[in-house]
Protein backbone atom coordinates (compact mmCIF):
# COMPACT_ATOMS: atom_id res chain seq x y z
CA UNK A 1 0.00 0.00 0.00
CA UNK A 2 1.04 3.46 -1.05
CA UNK A 3 2.06 5.50 2.01
CA UNK A 4 1.08 9.04 2.74
CA UNK A 5 4.13 11.27 3.47
CA UNK A 6 4.23 14.59 5.17
CA UNK A 7 4.16 16.40 2.29
CA UNK A 8 0.96 14.83 0.89
CA UNK A 9 -0.99 15.06 4.43
CA UNK A 10 -0.32 18.70 4.40
CA UNK A 11 -1.42 18.66 0.83
CA UNK A 12 -4.34 17.24 1.22
CA UNK A 13 -5.26 20.07 4.53
CA UNK A 14 -4.98 21.90 2.47
CA UNK A 15 -8.00 21.66 0.76
CA UNK A 16 -9.72 22.58 3.83
CA UNK A 17 -8.89 25.93 3.02
CA UNK A 18 -12.19 25.86 0.08
CA UNK A 19 -14.99 24.92 2.88
CA UNK A 20 -13.56 27.76 5.09
CA UNK A 21 -12.93 30.34 2.44
CA UNK A 22 -17.18 29.32 1.19
CA UNK A 23 -18.11 29.83 5.17
CA UNK A 24 -16.30 33.22 5.52
CA UNK A 25 -17.20 34.73 2.01
CA UNK A 26 -20.87 34.24 3.03
CA UNK A 27 -20.87 34.83 6.37
CA UNK A 28 -21.95 31.17 7.61
CA UNK A 29 -20.69 31.05 11.22
CA UNK A 30 -18.96 27.33 10.77
CA UNK A 31 -15.34 28.77 10.40
CA UNK A 32 -14.51 28.65 14.69
CA UNK A 33 -15.96 24.77 14.60
CA UNK A 34 -14.43 23.59 11.69
CA UNK A 35 -11.42 24.29 12.59
CA UNK A 36 -11.61 23.20 15.66
CA UNK A 37 -13.18 20.13 14.92
CA UNK A 38 -10.24 19.87 12.35
CA UNK A 39 -7.61 20.68 15.17
CA UNK A 40 -9.47 18.26 17.56
CA UNK A 41 -9.85 15.19 15.12
CA UNK A 42 -5.65 15.60 14.13
CA UNK A 43 -4.59 15.62 17.78
CA UNK A 44 -7.06 12.77 18.53
CA UNK A 45 -6.36 10.67 15.50
CA UNK A 46 -2.18 11.09 16.18
CA UNK A 47 -2.63 9.79 19.90
CA UNK A 48 -4.92 7.24 19.10
CA UNK A 49 -2.55 5.74 16.64
CA UNK A 50 0.18 5.86 18.79
CA UNK A 51 -1.84 4.29 21.76
CA UNK A 52 -2.58 1.53 19.52
CA UNK A 53 0.78 0.86 18.25
CA UNK A 54 1.63 -0.40 21.85
CA UNK A 55 -1.89 -1.74 22.06
CA UNK A 56 -1.46 -4.25 19.02
CA UNK A 57 1.80 -5.26 20.28
CA UNK A 58 0.06 -5.61 23.85
CA UNK A 59 -3.01 -8.09 23.12
CA UNK A 60 -3.96 -8.31 26.01
CA UNK A 61 -7.68 -9.47 26.47
CA UNK A 62 -7.79 -7.49 29.65
CA UNK A 63 -6.68 -3.94 28.36
CA UNK A 64 -8.57 -4.55 25.33
CA UNK A 65 -11.82 -4.90 26.74
CA UNK A 66 -10.70 -2.00 29.30
CA UNK A 67 -10.47 -0.06 26.23
CA UNK A 68 -13.40 -0.51 25.05
CA UNK A 69 -14.96 0.26 28.25
CA UNK A 70 -13.38 3.87 28.09
CA UNK A 71 -14.57 4.18 24.80
CA UNK A 72 -17.98 3.12 25.63
CA UNK A 73 -17.50 5.92 28.08
CA UNK A 74 -16.29 8.51 26.33
CA UNK A 75 -20.01 7.67 23.64
CA UNK A 76 -21.67 8.07 26.32
CA UNK A 77 -20.73 11.43 27.85
CA UNK A 78 -20.67 12.61 23.80
CA UNK A 79 -24.63 11.50 23.33
CA UNK A 80 -25.28 13.26 26.84
CA UNK A 81 -23.46 16.13 25.80
CA UNK A 82 -25.82 16.17 22.23
CA UNK A 83 -29.67 16.20 23.86
CA UNK A 84 -31.33 18.15 25.63
CA UNK A 85 -32.40 16.07 28.58
CA UNK A 86 -30.58 15.52 31.91
CA UNK A 87 -27.57 13.62 32.28
CA UNK A 88 -28.44 12.38 35.33
CA UNK A 89 -31.73 10.45 33.49
CA UNK A 90 -29.66 9.43 30.56
CA UNK A 91 -26.25 8.19 31.82
CA UNK A 92 -27.14 4.89 32.56
CA UNK A 93 -29.83 4.01 29.05
CA UNK A 94 -27.21 4.93 27.05
CA UNK A 95 -24.11 3.08 28.54
CA UNK A 96 -25.75 -0.05 28.67
CA UNK A 97 -27.13 0.42 25.39
CA UNK A 98 -24.17 1.23 23.95
CA UNK A 99 -22.72 -1.53 25.69
CA UNK A 100 -25.39 -4.21 24.79
CA UNK A 101 -25.39 -3.44 21.31
CA UNK A 102 -21.43 -3.78 21.07
CA UNK A 103 -20.59 -6.45 22.86
CA UNK A 104 -23.92 -8.65 21.36
CA UNK A 105 -23.34 -8.08 17.76
CA UNK A 106 -19.84 -7.48 17.94
CA UNK A 107 -18.67 -10.62 19.63
CA UNK A 108 -21.11 -12.21 16.80
CA UNK A 109 -19.51 -10.96 14.36
CA UNK A 110 -15.82 -11.69 15.48
CA UNK A 111 -16.79 -15.36 16.53
CA UNK A 112 -19.57 -16.56 14.13
CA UNK A 113 -18.74 -14.58 11.13
CA UNK A 114 -15.06 -14.20 11.72
CA UNK A 115 -14.63 -17.42 13.32
CA UNK A 116 -11.48 -16.16 15.08
CA UNK A 117 -9.96 -17.98 17.92
CA UNK A 118 -9.23 -15.28 20.34
CA UNK A 119 -12.08 -12.91 19.90
CA UNK A 120 -10.68 -10.00 22.14
CA UNK A 121 -7.47 -9.76 19.52
CA UNK A 122 -6.80 -6.13 19.52
CA UNK A 123 -6.54 -5.86 15.35
CA UNK A 124 -10.08 -7.01 15.36
CA UNK A 125 -11.82 -6.29 18.58
CA UNK A 126 -10.93 -2.78 18.81
CA UNK A 127 -11.72 -1.51 15.58
CA UNK A 128 -14.80 -3.41 15.05
CA UNK A 129 -16.21 -2.17 18.76
CA UNK A 130 -15.32 1.36 17.79
CA UNK A 131 -16.96 1.30 14.08
CA UNK A 132 -20.32 0.08 16.23
CA UNK A 133 -20.24 2.75 18.85
CA UNK A 134 -19.70 5.15 16.37
CA UNK A 135 -23.19 4.24 14.38
CA UNK A 136 -24.97 3.52 17.32
CA UNK A 137 -24.17 7.08 19.04
CA UNK A 138 -25.73 9.32 15.86
CA UNK A 139 -28.74 6.86 16.12
CA UNK A 140 -29.44 6.96 19.47
CA UNK A 141 -28.80 10.80 19.82
CA UNK A 142 -31.44 11.58 16.78
CA UNK A 143 -34.20 8.63 18.14
CA UNK A 144 -34.05 10.04 21.36
CA UNK A 145 -34.73 13.48 20.60
CA UNK A 146 -37.49 12.64 18.15
CA UNK A 147 -38.98 10.59 20.19
CA UNK A 148 -39.21 13.67 22.87
CA UNK A 149 -40.59 16.28 20.47
CA UNK A 150 -42.63 13.73 19.16
CA UNK A 151 -44.38 12.83 22.52
CA UNK A 152 -45.09 16.56 23.66
CA UNK A 153 -46.07 17.39 19.60
CA UNK A 154 -48.98 14.56 20.53
CA UNK A 155 -49.10 14.64 23.93
CA UNK A 156 -53.09 15.09 23.66
CA UNK A 157 -53.15 12.08 21.41
CA UNK A 158 -51.10 10.41 23.88
CA UNK A 159 -53.31 11.22 27.13
CA UNK A 160 -56.44 10.20 24.91
CA UNK A 161 -55.27 6.60 24.23
CA UNK A 162 -54.08 6.84 28.04
CA UNK A 163 -57.68 7.37 28.54
CA UNK A 164 -58.93 4.78 27.27
CA UNK A 165 -57.19 2.26 28.76
CA UNK A 166 -54.00 2.26 26.70
CA UNK A 167 -50.68 1.14 29.00
CA UNK A 168 -47.91 3.87 28.47
CA UNK A 169 -46.05 1.20 25.71
CA UNK A 170 -49.07 1.75 24.05
CA UNK A 171 -49.85 4.93 23.90
CA UNK A 172 -46.49 6.00 23.49
CA UNK A 173 -45.58 3.30 20.25
CA UNK A 174 -46.62 6.20 17.48
CA UNK A 175 -44.00 8.58 19.46
CA UNK A 176 -41.54 5.08 19.14
CA UNK A 177 -42.26 4.60 15.58
CA UNK A 178 -41.62 8.24 14.34
CA UNK A 179 -38.25 8.37 16.20
CA UNK A 180 -37.32 4.52 15.04
CA UNK A 181 -38.36 6.22 11.41
CA UNK A 182 -36.59 9.24 11.43
CA UNK A 183 -33.09 7.77 12.96
CA UNK A 184 -33.12 4.92 10.27
CA UNK A 185 -34.07 6.61 7.38
CA UNK A 186 -30.82 7.53 6.17
CA UNK A 187 -29.59 4.60 7.15
CA UNK A 188 -31.71 2.52 5.20
CA UNK A 189 -30.97 5.07 2.05
CA UNK A 190 -27.45 5.14 2.56
CA UNK A 191 -27.50 1.30 2.35
CA UNK A 192 -29.88 1.70 -0.89
CA UNK A 193 -27.16 3.38 -2.76
CA UNK A 194 -24.11 1.73 -2.00
CA UNK A 195 -21.92 0.79 -4.59
CA UNK A 196 -23.67 2.48 -7.21
CA UNK A 197 -23.91 6.20 -6.17
CA UNK A 198 -21.59 5.83 -3.01
CA UNK A 199 -18.23 3.88 -2.18
CA UNK A 200 -17.95 3.17 1.68
CA UNK A 201 -14.55 4.06 2.89
CA UNK A 202 -14.21 0.80 4.18
CA UNK A 203 -14.27 -1.04 1.48
CA UNK A 204 -11.71 1.74 -0.42
CA UNK A 205 -9.62 1.85 2.15
CA UNK A 206 -9.30 -2.42 1.99
CA UNK A 207 -8.72 -2.22 -1.70
CA UNK A 208 -5.86 0.50 -1.16
CA UNK A 209 -4.33 -1.63 1.20
CA UNK A 210 -4.07 -4.61 -0.94
CA UNK A 211 -7.60 -6.81 -0.49
CA UNK A 212 -8.62 -8.35 -3.23
CA UNK A 213 -12.41 -6.56 -4.69
CA UNK A 214 -14.17 -9.60 -3.53
CA UNK A 215 -12.81 -9.64 -0.16
CA UNK A 216 -13.33 -5.49 0.19
CA UNK A 217 -17.23 -6.15 -0.79
CA UNK A 218 -17.82 -9.00 1.69
CA UNK A 219 -16.47 -6.79 4.44
CA UNK A 220 -18.35 -3.63 3.54
CA UNK A 221 -21.48 -6.08 3.76
CA UNK A 222 -21.39 -7.09 7.10
CA UNK A 223 -19.53 -3.89 8.25
CA UNK A 224 -23.28 -2.09 6.59
CA UNK A 225 -25.45 -4.65 8.50
CA UNK A 226 -23.83 -5.38 11.91
CA UNK A 227 -23.87 -1.47 12.46
CA UNK A 228 -27.55 -1.79 11.48
CA UNK A 229 -28.18 -4.75 13.79
CA UNK A 230 -26.38 -3.06 16.46
CA UNK A 231 -27.74 0.35 16.40
CA UNK A 232 -31.26 -1.07 16.78
CA UNK A 233 -30.38 -3.07 19.98
CA UNK A 234 -28.35 -0.32 21.33
CA UNK A 235 -31.83 2.22 20.55
CA UNK A 236 -34.18 0.05 22.16
CA UNK A 237 -32.56 -0.78 25.05
CA UNK A 238 -31.86 2.84 25.64
CA UNK A 239 -35.44 3.68 25.02
CA UNK A 240 -36.60 0.48 27.20
CA UNK A 241 -34.44 1.81 30.16
CA UNK A 242 -35.56 5.54 29.67
CA UNK A 243 -38.94 5.30 29.32
CA UNK A 244 -39.38 4.57 32.96
CA UNK A 245 -37.58 8.09 33.68
CA UNK A 246 -39.76 10.18 31.54
CA UNK A 247 -43.34 9.31 32.98
CA UNK A 248 -44.49 9.28 36.12
CA UNK A 249 -46.56 6.20 37.87
CA UNK A 250 -49.93 7.81 36.58
CA UNK A 251 -48.49 7.51 32.52
CA UNK A 252 -47.91 11.71 32.61
CA UNK A 253 -45.01 13.18 30.90
CA UNK A 254 -42.92 14.08 33.20
CA UNK A 255 -39.90 15.74 30.93
CA UNK A 256 -40.20 19.19 28.78
CA UNK A 257 -39.69 19.62 25.14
Amino acid sequence: MTSISLLGLALGLLLMLIPLLIFSRLRVPLVHSTLQGLIRMIVQLYLVGLYLQYLFQLDRWWINLLWALIMTCVATGTALQRTRLRPSMLAVPFFAGFLVGGILVGFYFLACILQLDNIFEAQYFIPIFGLLLGNMLGVNILALDTFVDSLHRGRHFYYCLLGNGATTWEASLPSLRSAIQKAFNPCIANMAVMGLVSMPGTMIGQILGGSSPATAIRYQMMIVIITFVASIISLLTTLLLVRSRLFDQQGRITIKS
